[in-house]
């Protein structure tokens, strides 16, 4: 990697036509984050939040501005480049598992491990080692729908880190689960990011969890700016 850091947004914008109202979603926004850095995005919906993840995440082009992803700028890249960039340098985390039903835990672990060329036994012994990290290695062989909301968000964790990404984006990644169950899956994925030095942007409405970050950063007026937990306590 040429740069310390994992992540560079520079001026990006992005706007939407909504009947003859352009709508400014992000204008000019600039954001960096460093090698082994965790940070909170809390933002209120319809901020932008989402569209920022998926611009950082390379899941969508900005109208303007640069996205540099570990040292290298990603906006001129096909899409067969950005996807291969995606697969190796960032995973992903939702509000919504998104596993696949027909596959057990395990499996769904080892299937993002396989497409990047791993053997099926290794990408089964990494697996294996990230649902005992995450304190469900005995449902290994239980599908989505056998287990429960944070032991099925645990599960899409475990998945996102599998290729050992330098980047982990997050979008509401508890926002489906019950506040107990809320705090201990936010505790297993912080305690993962810093054990397996990720840096993370993780989009959360929650100050507490968000208090578990390095810093945290809002969306105002279409940029990333610092945001104070203590004013907003």
């Amino acid at each position: 990697m040429t740069s310390s850091n994992v992540l560079e947004l520079k001026k990006v914008g992005r706007h939407f036509l909504q009947g003859e109202r352009d709508l400014v979603i992000l204008d000019g926004a600039d954001f960096t984050l460093k090698a082994g850095e965790t940070v909170a995005l809390v933002a209120p919906s319809g901020t932008g939040k989402s569209t920022l993840l998926q611009i950082a995440g390379l899941l969508e082009h900005p109208d303007e501005g640069e996205v540099i992803v570990s040292g290298r700028a990603c906006e001129h890249l096909g899409d067969m480049e950005r996807t291969a960039v995606r697969r190796s340098e960032i995973g992903f985390v939702y509000q919504f598992h998104h596993l696949l039903p027909e596959f057990s835990a395990l499996e769904n672990i080892m299937m993002p491990q396989m497409i990047a060329g791993l053997s099926t036994q290794e990408a089964k012994e990494r697996a294996a080692q990230l649902l005992d990290y995450m304190r469900i290695g005995h449902r290994g062989e239980h599908r989505p729908a056998e287990l429960s909301g944070g032991e099925q968000q645990r599960v899409a964790i475990a998945r996102a880190v599998a290729n050992a990404p330098s980047l982990l984006l997050a979008d509401e990644p508890t926002g489906n689960l019950d506040p107990e169950t809320a705090g201990y899956v936010f505790e297993a994925l912080d305690a993962l990011v810093r054990q397996s030095g990720l840096s993370a942007m993780i989009a959360t409405h929650n100050h507490e969890l968000a208090s578990l970050m390095d810093r945290c950063v809002t969306l105002q007026d279409g940029k990333v700016v610092a945001f104070d937990l203590k004013s907003h306590g």
